[in-house]
Formats: C-alpha cells, structure tokens, sequence
C-alpha cells in the first residue's frame, strides 16, 4: 500500500516529506506535497539558523479528526497477530493439499479450498470499508475475526470436499474484513510521519508466513492431522480477538455520515464480482474460454456491473461511491494496484513451478526461490520513506515499479537453463522494487482521506489489486497454456504429452518420459515462463504510465495527515 528539499532545517521535513509553512487557510481544499528544497543547493557544511519557535497548535475544528495518540504496544502486536492469520492461511493450506484430498476426495474440485476463500475475502471488501466508515473500525474487525475463527473451527471439522469449500468461503469472509480493516487501523493509529513503521512490521507479517508458512504446514500434515492447520488458528484468533476487545480504542472522529447502508449495492457487488472471478478462475480451466460457460458469465459479469452503477449512482451511502474514482490519486493508485496484482501472477504463481521443472529444484527448494522475494519486500519498504520523503509518493511508486519492470524483463534474457542463483537474484531484485512500489502508495492514499472515508478507500485499493491478480491468472495462464500448446503440436519428438490436461501430470513425474520428450517439455516451459514474464513486464509499464500521466505530481495531503 513528495517533497523536494526545504529551505534549510529551520523548516524541515514533517510527515511523509512535508515541509513547514505557512498553515492552510480555514475552508481551503487540503494542502498538496512540497515543492523542491533549496537547502541542498546552499552546501550542507553550514549549521542553519535556529528554528523560530513554533506557534502553539490550534485547537481542532469542530468534526475534524483528532491526531492519533501513539497505540498501545499489545494493540498492535494484535494487529500484526491477526493480518498473521490471513497472511500463514494460502502458505500452511496449500502443503496439507495430498493429505486433504486423499481423506476427503474432491480432487476434480480441490482447487476451491483456495479460489472459493480469495473470492469470499475479494468480493466483500468493499461492504467492509463502508462498514467501517460508517460505525467505526473495532465491530468490522471484531467480526472479521469471529468469522475466520468459526469458519476454521467449521473447516477442521468438515466431512466432505464439499463442505471444506463451504467452509473456506465462510472463512474468507472473515478474511476479507481483517485485510482491509488492520490496513485502515494502521492508518488511524499512526501518524504519518510513523506510518511506514507499521506498515514495514505488516510487511515483515507477510515475509515471515511465506517463510514459515509452508514448513509449518509441512510438519503439521506430515506428524499430525490436516485438521490441525484449521485448529492452529483458533488459539491466535482468540488471542486477537481477546486484545482488541479490550485495548483498541480508536481515535476520537467525526461522526460517520448518516444514512441506511447501500444493501442493494452490496449485494450486486457481492454478485457481480463473484460471477466475474467465477468466470475468470474456471475459464480456461474447467471449460474453454470461447464456450457457452465463460462467455455466459462474463456477459452476466458485465450486465451485473451495469446495474452496480445504475444502483450506486442513486443510493444515499454507496458501496462504491463515485468519487472513488473521481479523484485523481484514489482512482491511479486503484489502477496502479491492479497492475501489481497481474503482475505478481509471474513470481508467485508461475515461478514455483517454473523452478521444479526447469531448474529441477524439489517443492522445498522452490519455495526457497520464490520467497526469496519476501526477504527484500519488507526491507525496501522500511526504507521507502527515506525516499518519498524527498522524491513524493508518485514519483518513488513510479520508479519502484519502473524498476521492476527492468527486473522482470530481465527475467526473459536468462539462459538455458539458468544457474539457481539468478532467478534468486532476480527474486530478490523484484522484492526490493515492490517495496518500493507498494507502500509510497498506500501511505499516500490514506493520507488524502479523513477518517470516514479512508476505509471505503483502502478497500477499493484492496479490492483492485486482487481483481486484478484474478485478471493476470486468467490471462497469463491462457498465454502459458496457448505456448505450451503451440510447441507441443510442433514437436519434433514422440512420447509428449497429447494435451494441455496431461502436462501437468508428465511435469510431476518426468522420469515417465523419455529423456528427449522430457527435456522438450522442460523448454516448453521456459518459453512458456519468459512469456508470462513479459507479460508481467508490460503490467508493470502500464502502473508505471499510469502513475505518470493519471497521478497529480504531489498527492493532496490534507493538513491533519501532517501532523506528528
């Protein structure tokens, strides 16, 4: 989820690389990000002059948004204790797979343990946001994790395939509220100046389950029961739960703007987004794109968002209000995100397979490759402020995902087959540009909005990125399936595989083909992958023109958002 240089340090930098000055006239429209300093251009070797002392601070106005008070230290440990049960959930299900089909069944449908939770947590973010905005953000995030507490205990009980994909879907229902709202809560709770800090911690959250995650899993579905990764979350849920109920006490606000709640909205978000991602994930996969099925839904997709506008445009309280996308930071950053959303398709869903078949690596070693990247995330993002702090939000996005445009190119021009250590370089190199892409804007962001907006606004951001890493499976493994495909009927060789259904089986067991067939099949691959990558690469130049063209030079921060 910028300033220039000031005159001298007299009038340093506060927040987020906002210089001192004269205060915002009452009524005006907030304040935007410095211009350029020219404290650097004088030579640093002479001490500045001594600051004037500050003029006392204004009381606030009536209905303006109190500064934050620094948060207890037992709030945010719940705050990094929760988004770790979102963030350990894919990484600890994914290895219990074997063991969960082989008791229940279901393998023809197994992939919904996952699909069915990312649209659940997906499609309601939205309603979340506005919930939050609307009676505060403690009841959204006290029930997001009541839901992903029963929808655990529900998953460690289920009899049948079935009933787990239920369940999951009720467990992504929580997720969704708990990845929106600790995302907001980072916001109320900081001032900007400190915001990054939480953030590089919710970060650090995300490396260490993509670490630990896996192994975890591993040892849980290999010494005990499947079940056991459900009922792990139960302990730290309660624990969560427990501490926000009783320490989280939210800032003092303005009171949210009144009305009933837009429940036709939601629900035609809710139906609309779900057929769309419905059709996304089974496009492809379950049936042919240019069939009956895909063109059905995506038609209804697509007839549902014309009415989620003509609803949207007369409810009192949207869901999904207009001025989302009328601002112009709001709306280039929702863009920008859904770009880093396809293009995280190519490292993280492509890569590991990628690194068992043409790297010949096992499971365990390419995880290691992929989370190479979750190392870096963090550390550049830590060291993100450092840098918009003087460049600005737009300009330090713009060059961190320019960047990893450069990285991900980088990854087409690799040899045949590659020494391991270059796509851990690449990986690594991806890592620290993200960090540097992803945080500028969600610190920004949420700096343009007072309280009763910013969680509908962190939630469009959200809703945006997973769009569109929805968006990028579908369309990156229709490239990859279409490449794969080409080169089998142009084969040189007999023994391959004689469909798209059969590679994946001949991908696990090589050793079942014959040396030439197999080592076709492994080049296949690495062609399959350095199209996915080029495509992630023009993913990332289209959020970086986004940025450029859409994005004002310096965001509106609005004067509260400066202070700390």
């Amino acid at each position: 989820m910028g300033s220039g240089e000031s005159t001298g340090a007299s009038t340093g930098e506060n927040a987020g690389g906002i210089p001192g000055g004269a205060p915002a006239a009452p009524g005006s429209r907030p304040s935007y990000e410095a211009g350029a300093k020219t404290g650097a251009k004088t030579g640093a070797a002479t001490d500045p002059a001594p600051a004037p002392a500050p003029a006392p601070a204004p009381a606030p106005a009536p209905g303006a948004e109190s500064p934050p008070g620094r948060p207890r230290t037992a709030v945010v440990a719940a705050l990094m204790l929760t988004m770790s049960l979102v963030a350990l959930d894919a990484a600890i299900v994914a290895t219990a797979v074997p063991q969960i089909v082989g008791d229940l069944g279901g393998f023809a449908v197994f992939s919904w343990i996952f699909s069915g939770y990312v649209l659940a947590g997906t499609v309601t973010l939205p309603l979340y946001g506005k919930l939050s905005d609307t009676y505060g953000r403690k009841p959204v995030l006290l029930l997001g994790i009541s839901l992903f507490l029963l929808g655990s205990l529900l998953c460690a009980a289920a009899w049948n395939m079935a009933a787990l994909i239920a369940f999951r879907i009720l467990q992504g229902l929580g997720g969704g509220a708990l990845q929106g709202t600790v995302q907001t809560l980072a916001a109320d709770l900081y001032p900007l100046k400190e915001r990054p800090r939480i953030q590089a911690r919710m970060s650090a959250v995300w490396a260490t389950s993509a670490l630990a995650g896996p192994a975890l899993g591993g040892l849980i579905a290999t010494y005990t029961d499947w079940r056991w990764i459900f009922l792990l979350n139960l302990p730290l849920a309660a624990a969560a739960l427990l501490i926000i109920s009783r320490h989280l006490v939210e800032p003092t606000r303005p009171p949210g703007r009144t009305g009933p709640v837009d429940w036709q909205g939601a629900v035609a978000v809710f139906v609309c987004g779900g057929l769309l991602l419905f059709a996304l994930v089974q496009g492809g996969v379950a049936w042919p794109w240019l069939s009956v099925p895909s063109l059905g839904l995506l038609g209804a997709s697509a007839a549902l968002g014309a009415l989620v506008v003509w609803i949207e445009r007369r409810a009192e309280q949207p869901i999904l209000p207009g001025w989302v996308w009328r601002r112009r930071t709001i709306a280039a950053v929702n863009l920008a995100m859904a770009g880093l959303g396809l293009l995280m398709v190519a490292p993280m869903v492509f890569m590991p397979t990628y690194a068992q078949t043409v790297l010949g690596l096992g499971p365990t070693g390419a995880g290691l490759v992929t989370s190479a990247m979750t190392l870096s995330w963090p550390i550049s993002a830590a060291l993100a402020q450092h840098v918009y702090r003087r460049i600005g939000f737009r300009n330090t996005a713009a060059t961190g995902v320019a960047l990893a445009a450069a990285v991900l190119g980088a990854f087409t021009l690799l040899p045949y087959p590659p020494p391991v250590w270059q796509p851990v370089l690449i990986m690594l190199l991806l890592g620290g540009a993200l960090g540097l892409f992803q945080l500028p804007l969600i610190v920004g962001v949420q700096s343009t909005v007072g309280w009763e907006e910013r969680g509908t606004t962190t939630a469009s951001v959200l809703f945006c990125r997973n769009v569109g890493q929805s968006v990028g499976a579908a369309l990156l493994g229709a490239v990859a399936n279409a490449t794969i495909a080409g080169r089998l009927a142009q084969a040189p060789v007999a023994g391959l595989p004689s469909n798209l259904d059969e590679v994946s089986k001949a991908l696990t067991h090589p050793d079942l083909l014959a040396p030439e067939a197999a080592e076709y099949l492994r080049r296949a691959v690495a062609a399959a992958g350095d199209h996915i990558f080029l495509g992630a690469t023009l993913a990332a130049a289209a959020s970086a023109l986004v940025l450029l063209l859409v994005a004002p030079r310096r965001f509106p921060v609005l004067p509260e958002q400066r202070e700390g």
